[in-house]
This record gives structure tokens, sequence and C-alpha cells, in this order.
């Protein structure tokens, strides 16, 4: 049985009309034409237009490249032809107001690991749906201030050795390859569930000596393999494209962490809530994942600004649990006798 396409996949989720499920499904669909324009740019590398030069600086600090101010300018003009009240993006300030009537408040980080661009490692896009809730033409911020758990749905695109959509819309993850062949994308993996346990875990290391006392514990842990409290070896991925860390672990496991840290502007996280880590913890928990601040459900975090930063720990439920545990109840872990008395791999 041939495998079944985006379009088909849209029109089963549509069922009864339904207004959101309509814009949900019209928006969905500009999406994927916005993103192949993006990939086909990307595919050009230094050669084409826009690529990897440095623009300045975003309102929230971070360095912009050429192309992550292309591709929010080709997502914003596809919003414009969706049924989308107001667009908000990392790259912006403010929402952008489209039409006030219409249902839907999209967030959109247009290009995340952009610090990627020019070494051939995979970039994506990190959208999220939201009702458009309260008066988006006199507080257009304030539809994007509700809790993640709101989200009528999330995914993202994967610019690697094929485009990719990883989409949820409440019923389950699903992924979605373009195919050039029939110029359409085809569902390549049904209900993605992540294994409970790993061996496997995503983190920057050079970060050590910033981090808290229960992330350098479990990390001591992990890398104590077989002769450790965990009893068995782990290894190691960072890849700095929060989209290609999330692909990975949807297909084969493992943990995800991007914990606050001492460093000054890190004590908070540096992912953001609104544009990447509540699109990425939907689609996580559609998985049988759990995604949490190291402590608390992300998807029940209410925001309290648009451009608000968290801690971030996603993956394998089991593994997340426990390191929720290594920060609220250490004592609890059986295996770690006595807790403190070991030093840790990289301390003297």
């Amino acid at each position: 049985m041939p495998a079944a396409t985006l379009d088909a996949f849209l029109n089963s989720y549509l069922g009864p009309p339904d207004e959101l499920r309509s814009a949900v499904v019209a928006t969905v669909r500009q999406l994927t034409q916005a993103a192949t324009k993006i990939r086909n740019t990307i595919n050009q590398g230094v050669l084409g237009t826009a690529f990897a030069g440095t623009r300045g600086a975003n309102a929230d600090g971070d360095i912009q490249k050429d192309l992550d101010i292309f591709a929010d300018d080709i997502f914003l003009d596809a919003m414009r032809h969706a049924p989308v009240a107001l667009y908000a993006s990392e790259e912006l300030e403010q929402p952008v107001l489209l039409d006030s009537q219409a249902p839907l408040a999209i967030a959109i980080d247009p290009l995340d690991g952009s610090s990627n661009i020019d070494t051939n490692v995979s970039i994506g896009t990190i959208f999220s749906l939201l009702p458009a809730t309260g008066a988006p033409d006199v507080k257009p911020a304030a539809a994007f201030l509700q809790p993640g758990v709101n989200q009528l749905g999330a995914g993202f695109f994967i610019y690697g050795p094929q485009l990719a959509l990883v989409l949820s819309l409440g019923s389950g993850t699903h992924v979605f390859v373009l195919s050039t062949r029939l110029g359409t994308f085809v569902q390549a993996y049904e209900s993605r569930i992540i294994p409970q346990r790993t061996q496997e875990f995503a983190i920057n290391a050079a970060n050590y000596r910033h981090w808290d006392e229960a992330v350098r514990l479990y990390i001591d842990d992990c890398l104590e393999g077989t002769e450790g409290p965990r009893g068995k070896d782990f290894n190691m991925r960072w890849i700095a494209s929060l989209v290609a860390d999330c692909y990975r672990i949807l297909m084969r496991g493992g943990v995800f962490l991007y914990p606050g840290d001492k460093r000054k502007g890190y004590r908070q996280g540096r992912l953001r809530l609104v544009y990447e880590a509540n699109p990425i913890a939907f689609l996580v928990e559609q998985a049988a994942g759990a995604a949490t601040d190291t402590i608390t459900r992300i998807l029940e975090i209410e925001p309290e600004s648009l451009h608000q930063r968290v801690p971030m720990v996603f993956g394998s439920a089991r593994e997340v649990a426990r390191i929720t545990r290594y920060h609220i109840e250490p004592s609890a872990i059986g295996e770690r006798a006595p807790l403190f008395s070991r030093r840790g791999l990289f301390r003297a």
C-alpha cells in the first residue's frame, strides 16, 4: 500500500466542517510552500543570493544571518495568504497583525540552527499554531502568552539530506518527506514513539563548569558508564541545531539538555518558550516523550513575555523524569549512594 501524502493526512484531519481545523490545514499548506522555497535557497549554498552573511543582532540580542532574514520574509509573506491573525517571529520584536478576524496565531523560528548555515549541517524552521485569543488588533502579543497545552498544532521543517516535515495536530507525531518525483510531501513515519529508556544524551559539555550541581552529577553518572551508578555506557551527541537533535531523538530515542547555567544571560536558559520550547515539547509529548524546564512540564508554563527563555530537557520519558529527580530529590536515586562522595569525571 503506498504511503499517504500530506494532503491526504490533512484531509483526514479536517473531518466535519470546523473553522479552526480548516484554518490549521490551510496554514500548514502555506508553510510547506514557503519551506520548499527556503530549501531551494539553502541548496544553492554560498552560490545563492542569501546565505551566511551577518546582518547584526535581532531584538533579543542574537546574531542574525542573511538567511535568517530571508526565511522570515518568506514565511511572513506566506502567512499573508493563510487564515492567520498574528505572526510572531524570533526575528521580530513585536508580532505582525495580518488579519484581526482570522482564527489563528503563529509563532515561528524561521531558521533554527543558523550558526550551522555555512558548515553544511542540517538547519530548520520551527512553528507553533495557537488560537488567536483576545483582541489581536489591540493587544497582539497577548495571543502568544498562553501555555503550550493550548497549541492546536506544531511542527518543524528540517533542511537536511531530505526536506522533512515533523508535524503534530494533536494526534501523534508524524514525519513527511518531500518527494521530488511526486512533487509533494509523503508520509515517511506514522505516529513516532520515543523509547522510554535511552543510552544517548545531547548537551554542550563545553559549559560543564557553568552548570548547576544537579546537571553535573547527572552527566558524571552517565559518563562513568558500566562502572558507574547507571551500569551502562552512554553516547554523547551535540549538533547545536535544535531540529536536528530533536529529529534524531524522534528516530531512535535519547535525551536533550539545554539547562540554565551561571553565565551572564543564561540563568533562565536560552531557548525561547514561545518559538522553540513549546512546539518541540508538543511534538515530543505526542510521541510519548517528555519535556520539562528540568522540573516543570514545559507545556504548563504560562509565558510572561513574547521572547521569554527557558531551560529545556526533552526526550525519552524515563530519562527526563530521572533528570528531574536529580534536581529535586537526588537522595531518592537509590544507586547514587553515598550521593556526593564521588568526584566527577571532569572534576579534580
